[in-house]
């Protein structure tokens, strides 16, 4: 029995893929989640010599998407770009999910390190994350703020914020960066915390002003904006992943053949070059270091939930 399923296993590598393969995306197009599938995706192909087709799937903070994965035949056919939201963000803030993070998958690689910015409209009276608090302790709950959707990297790091800050803002969330982004600069809403990829462009221009990011250290993209950790909150830490997994029970020849593949397709220097332009730092890893991570940040988050109190509304 042992002989002929090794053999399967090897048959199926050696013959893998006999057809497309699907990336499901949990946000909407334009978004970090959208544009680190499109980058790995688009090079993939070739590489595979097949076709990877790229599946939006947006809504509950990546959640549908990734109970979309769970379910999915573990053939090889089915990759997810996961997140930390989803797989251990949103079971600390829900409590239940359609889906289990720890045993439903296959960790493959992870794919980059993400950070989250807190930005303005131009128009907002405020130029650091101190005139910020400020401006919203004179108007308690009287500021809106965007987010990419209820239980994403960018929600709960905003969350962290305001327990910190000790303020009031009323949550806005969309389906995906994009949109927040979209609805920010036509001055629907105020403010927005989102993923700093999708608001490089916008900053730059001067259609967002940038206040403070959420990581340890200053990001490359955007030098100039402080963390928020040295902007008044010392010890302020608040980033994420984004990876791809494999529904559980691929076999691990699959798995291995496509870690090899996605990890040689983000050493790229143009594809890290078109990351690290938007503030997506790549560190791709093997499906074993993965796998720690998502158990260690599985725990991580659960406790930072607990401790700080956090529930969703």
């Amino acid at each position: 029995m042992l002989a002929a399923f090794t053999s399967g296993d090897a048959w199926c590598a050696d013959s893998y893929p006999t057809k497309p393969v699907r990336i499901l995306v949990g946000f909407s197009a334009g978004g970090a989640n959208d544009l680190v599938a499109r980058a790995v995706g688009s090079r993939l192909g070739p590489r595979l010599r097949q076709q990877v087709v790229v599946e939006n799937r947006p809504g509950a903070g990546g959640n549908i998407a990734t109970e979309l994965a769970s379910r999915a035949a573990p053939d090889g056919y089915t990759l997810l770009l996961a997140s930390v939201a989803s797989f251990a963000m949103s079971p600390a803030l829900l409590g239940k999910v359609p889906f289990d993070p720890i045993n439903d998958f296959a960790p493959v690689t992870q794919a980059v390190v993400v950070t989250s910015l807190l930005s303005v409209h131009p128009n907002v009276p405020v130029k650091s994350v101190e005139e910020f608090v400020a401006l919203v302790k004179r108007r308690p709950g009287g500021l809106n703020y965007a987010t990419p959707g209820t239980g994403s990297i960018a929600h709960l790091s905003s969350e962290l914020f305001k327990l910190r800050a000790g303020i009031r803002l009323n949550h806005i969330p969309y389906k995906g960066g994009n949109p927040a982004v979209t609805d920010v600069i036509a001055g629907h809403v105020e403010s927005i915390f989102s993923l700093i990829s999708t608001q490089v462009p916008h900053v730059r221009a001067g259609k967002l002003r940038g206040l403070g990011v959420t990581s340890a250290k200053r990001v490359a993209a955007l030098r100039q904006i402080p963390t928020i950790a040295e902007s008044g909150y010392p010890g302020f830490e608040a980033s994420g992943w984004l990876g791809f997994v494999f529904p559980a029970k691929t076999p691990g020849t699959v798995v291995d053949r496509m870690q090899r593949e996605i990890v040689a397709v983000l050493n790229m220097p143009e594809v890290r070059s078109q990351l690290e332009n938007v503030g997506l730092d790549p560190e791709p890893t093997n499906p074993a270091s993965f796998d720690a991570l998502i158990r260690a940040d599985h725990v991580r988050w659960a406790k930072v939930v607990k401790d700080a109190g956090i529930r969703l509304k």
